[in-house]
């Protein structure tokens, strides 16, 4: 279910605005997001990751097995399938129109700019998902529990607009694949490779940055 709305609000911000849409399709998408990391019940369930990117990064960071990991991803990726095929079968004619809400590198850029692209935004994502969800963090501002969400909200949103004319704002390699195979056109899956290479590259670097500098405990010493 997290997968169906971002989907939809972006194909939806394209009918009406085009592309003046940008910085009202990443308000949007910001506030999905944070309201992805409020404390509800699939938080309470397993930490609402929502994006195999997020997952991978807290697993490289040992906050969660290899087992859970790979489960995660499945269903997050197969929560992406049936998103898009929700989105199609409510709104067939702009679906089309809209070229299925597949990433794609836009015109004008090269694949070397749609993978900094993803792997810049991914770090900035996931990196503010570590800091906003650091257990000493979470101790020290335990009184005020709303934190975490704002800061996720906004990296979401800034990722948003500095990306979306680029690649249309993967960051998450579930949506971008649920989209390209509900859509299943051939310039859908030219770029698919930048849409997870990018993450989890942007992943990987926001774990040890934060792991082995912020925090300055190396993965050995971790239990």
């Amino acid at each position: 279910m997290g997968q169906i709305r971002p989907i939809l609000s972006q194909i939806n911000n394209l009918r009406t605005y085009g592309p003046a849409s940008y910085p009202v399709m990443a308000a949007r998408l910001s506030l999905l997001q944070r309201s992805k990391k409020r404390p509800t019940l699939k938080e309470g369930i397993y930490g609402g990751h929502i994006n195999p990117a997020v997952t991978f990064g807290l697993f490289l960071a040992r906050k969660l097995s290899l087992t859970r990991a790979i489960f995660y991803i499945i269903m997050q990726c197969l929560g992406a399938i049936c998103g898009a095929g929700v989105v199609k079968g409510f709104q067939p004619s702009q679906y089309q129109l809209r070229g299925g809400g597949a990433n794609i590198v836009s015109p004008g850029y090269t694949k070397g700019d749609g993978l900094g692209a993803e792997i810049i935004g991914t770090f900035v994502l996931v990196y503010t998902v570590f800091s906003a969800t650091d257990a000493k963090r979470s101790a020290r501002d335990s009184h005020v529990p709303i934190l975490a969400p704002l800061p996720i909200g906004f990296a979401v949103f800034l990722v948003h607009l500095a990306t979306i004319p680029i690649t249309g704002t993967g960051i998450n390699p579930a949506r971008s694949l649920g989209a390209a195979i509900i859509y299943n056109k051939d310039h859908a899956w030219d770029d698919q490779w930048i849409f997870w290479v990018g993450p989890f590259i942007g992943a990987a670097l926001a774990a040890l940055y934060h792991q082995l500098i912020i925090r300055a405990i190396p993965f050995k010493s971790r239990g």
